[in-house]
């Protein structure tokens, strides 16, 4: 049902991949396609339909995708007009996709298989939104049907539709261990294809290993969310020889700067103690003076164990109930860390690989846009629209302060297909300008 693939390539394979974007690139430069080479309409969806059918998070398939970009690259530029229709063609093509039932009840995501297990709850009919429901465990334990209890009557209660998931293998770590981040993309996918759920309106929450999920899935895809609520769990800590809490895994902080969050603690909780969250929102502190935004509530109350905050789920889900994703923040903060995370807001690097800090902040008024980089990025790309920056007019990227590029971007078939394979349309850009190498 799904091109979910558990894969986390290393070195080798991401230099491979990074080669196949990088020829993307130079076919666009040298202009490969001549006007007998322009492809018909019938042709650019052919290529649409195997681009999306592929999986992008394989070797093959990704490779076989930049083949496919880099045929498109080769076609002449998009006037603002079929930049749209095409637009609407391929989000209509990518809406073709997997879906799910609608029913309410358990379901397995690989019918046949009888694995990935997850309920459907909430508001199932006309729902306004998303909550993905994370529940606790760890090494042997973990059932979905506790946060589907625990949080589904909120889930209703806000009009949203409850998907509440189980994790494929029960690990100390299991939101993020052997491919349940990915079946969790996957099924919010499945669900914007399923119900007219506004993509702006996508919440994630959990308690306990759910907690932690959430933080961390919600970090690693904080251009997919608006609001965060983890419960009794906090992101990894990173710790000294003494024991001693000096950060925070990376890839969490930093990342979060355009969400809201809600995150709830008892201060005398026995299984999560918290130390962990304490640090947690003292980094998101110093990342606010830092970067600015970092819309965030700490929620502490005294003598709460390791049970649901006051007022159960619906009071800790109140305080994000009305957040909205920004698809297209003027300042973004991205820390790579996932190498099939290659896209985030309107951020694009092919190898995400090197746990790299991207600053990209807009100035509108200048149509121009600064970048930072701090750390190891072997590319990165801008992926721009008429939200972002005035196409008809001259853009400005400088990096690290340096002019980097300066030019009219164009409009490819390209950066449409890449950006439509998510079925988000606010994520989708009509022109992506190189800035790394």
């Amino acid at each position: 049902m799904s091109r979910l693939e558990p894969n986390r390539r290393r070195a080798a394979t991401c230099a491979l991949v990074l080669a196949a974007a990088l020829a993307v690139a130079a076919s666009n430069a040298a202009g490969a396609a001549g006007d007998d080479d322009d492809l018909s309409d019938k042709q650019v969806e052919a290529l649409a339909e195997e681009y999306l059918a592929l999986d992008g998070r394989t070797d093959a398939g990704r490779q076989r995708q930049l083949a496919i970009l880099a045929e498109l690259d080769g076609q002449p530029a998009l006037d603002a007009r079929d930049a749209k229709r095409w637009r609407k063609t391929f989000l209509e093509l990518a809406a073709d996709g997997p879906e799910l039932e609608k029913r309410s009840g358990r379901k397995w995501f690989w019918e046949e298989e009888e694995r990935g297990l997850y309920i459907v709850g909430g508001k199932t009919k006309s729902p306004k939104g998303l909550f993905i429901g994370m529940h606790g465990g760890g090494v042997g334990e973990g059932d979905a049907a506790n946060s589907a209890a625990a949080f589904g009557s909120a889930a209703s209660k806000f009009k949203w539709v409850g998907i509440f998931p189980e994790v494929l293998e029960k690990t100390e770590h299991g939101w993020t261990d052997s491919g349940t981040e990915e079946f969790v993309v996957d099924l919010i996918e499945c669900v914007l294809r399923t119900w007219k759920v506004d993509p702006d309106r996508v919440y994630l929450g959990g308690h306990s290993m759910g907690g932690y999920g959430t933080w961390t899935l919600g970090a690693h895809h904080a251009d997919s969310v608006a609001g965060l609520a983890p419960s009794a769990g906090a992101p990894t800590p990173l710790l000294d020889r003494g024991g001693n809490q000096v950060g925070v895994i990376p890839g969490v902080i930093p990342s979060l700067r355009n969400v809201r969050l809600a995150i709830f603690q008892s201060a005398d909780d026995p299984q999560v103690p918290p130390e962990a969250n304490r640090f947690a929102v003292e980094e998101l502190g110093k990342a606010r003076e830092r970067f600015g935004g970092f819309d965030y509530e700490y929620w502490e109350v005294e003598h709460n164990a390791h049970d649901l905050p006051p007022g159960g789920a619906r009071e800790l889900l109140e305080k994000i109930a009305d957040a909205e994703r920004d698809p297209v923040p003027p300042k973004v903060v991205w820390q790579t860390f996932l190498p099939w995370k290659r896209h985030f807001y309107w951020l694009w690097s092919e190898v995400p690989d090197g746990e790299a800090l991207v600053v990209a902040e807009l100035d509108r008024e200048a149509n121009a846009i600064d970048v930072t980089v701090d750390g190891r990025l072997a590319d990165l790309s801008l992926l721009l629209d008429d939200r972002l920056v005035d196409l008809e007019r001259e853009v400005v990227v400088r990096v690290g302060g340096e002019e980097r590029w300066r030019g009219v971007p164009e409009r490819t078939l390209a950066t449409l297909l890449m950006t439509a394979d998510r079925c988000d349309p606010g994520l989708v850009f009509e022109a992506r300008v190189r800035v790394l190498p």
